[in-house]
């Protein structure tokens, strides 16, 4: 598993990591056993990057890891939380959002002993909070740094304004952020800021939520309790839509005799050394799948052609029912 130097950091970070969302039973019927199977797995295949967050499943995804990584060096290990608490709206645009001081403390201590850890080893508010100033957060966090207690910090689905601010409080290593062939807003400003700045990307929703993997039919009945239903992205017609262009990737990806996830995923690791997909394979079949990204080189002339039949452009409808730039701050 080829590793890459952490924005502003001295952390060695495989290029792929785990997004252990999926394995909370909150988003759906899971398998604990099989979860823990493949975070073990994960880490066999030499993923040291474990993505969590202390909202997911009410804290049953960081004890999920916490059974998972029991035994392990924590050098092979490196855990990124988000922290919020509570989702209060169903389409994840607004959150519970106390970042102040004395609450983020809270939120951390928790974290560590829901993981088992003596320390995090990057730690990121979730969204921003309107009523606290980011450089508060920060700055929390940066004491948090200071005792031992954190390494690196990190942001979450902001924007160019509030990453410069953070950043001039204490360095960011990375922005977690939606990133794929279907949602490539970010190229206009975000990522030249993070580049201008020295600060990597976390880039998730690569496969848009299922949408790439290759195996979604506009058939397909979404759950009751399926966040993704009530999705413009999701809708009957844009579905349709999205669906014509995943199958002209399909034939590029039958060139390459690879999935059309694979594909999709080697398209996100082509964007630069500093870009850091997370997977949110639930089962090992689903890693195995994905890693087969890894022995995937695109040349300039499969990313044209990428570009031809998936052109951002056409991709429809927004994947939050508010679109993302409504709620940076």
């Amino acid at each position: 598993m080829k590793k890459q130097v952490l924005g502003h950091s001295d952390a060695l970070v495989s290029k792929i990591g785990l997004g252990c969302m999926g394995m909370s039973s909150i988003y759906g019927n899971t398998d604990r056993s099989e979860s823990i199977a493949t975070i073990h797995a994960a880490l066999e295949k030499g993923i040291t990057l474990i993505d969590t967050g202390d909202f997911y499943g009410d804290g049953h995804n960081e004890l999920l890891i916490r059974e998972a990584i029991q035994g392990i060096s924590r050098d092979n290990t490196f855990i990124s939380v988000k922290f919020d608490g509570k989702l209060h709206s169903p389409n994840m645009t607004q959150r519970s959002g106390n970042y102040r001081p004395e609450t983020v403390k809270n939120f951390l201590e928790d974290s560590l002993q829901r993981l088992g850890v003596e320390f995090i080893d990057l730690y990121q508010p979730a969204r921003v909070d309107p009523n606290v100033p980011i450089e508060e957060t920060v700055g929390v966090i940066a004491d948090m740094v200071k005792a031992g207690y954190v390494r690196h910090i990190g942001l979450s689905e902001v924007g160019e304004d509030t990453i410069r601010r953070a950043h001039a409080v204490h360095p960011i290593s990375w922005l977690q952020i939606e990133y794929s062939l279907f949602n490539r807003g970010i190229e206009s400003d975000i990522l030249p800021t993070l580049r201008e700045l020295g600060i990597s990307l976390s880039a998730y929703g690569v496969l848009s939520r299922g949408l790439l993997s290759g195996t979604w039919s506009k058939y397909r009945v979404l759950a009751s309790n399926d966040k993704r239903g009530t999705a413009p992205r999701f809708t009957s017609e844009n579905l349709e839509r999205n669906l014509v262009l995943v199958e002209a990737l399909r034939e590029i990806a039958k060139e390459k005799q690879v999935t059309v996830a694979q594909l999709a995923i080697a398209w996100v690791l082509s964007q630069g050394d500093d870009v850091f997909p997370l997977v949110g394979a639930r089962k090992r079949s689903q890693l195995q799948d994905s890693l087969g990204a890894l022995d995937l080189n695109l040349n300039s002339n499969d990313l044209s052609r990428i570009a031809e039949v998936v052109p951002s452009e056409l991709v429809a409808g927004e994947y939050y029912v508010v679109p993302r730039e409504k709620w940076f701050l």
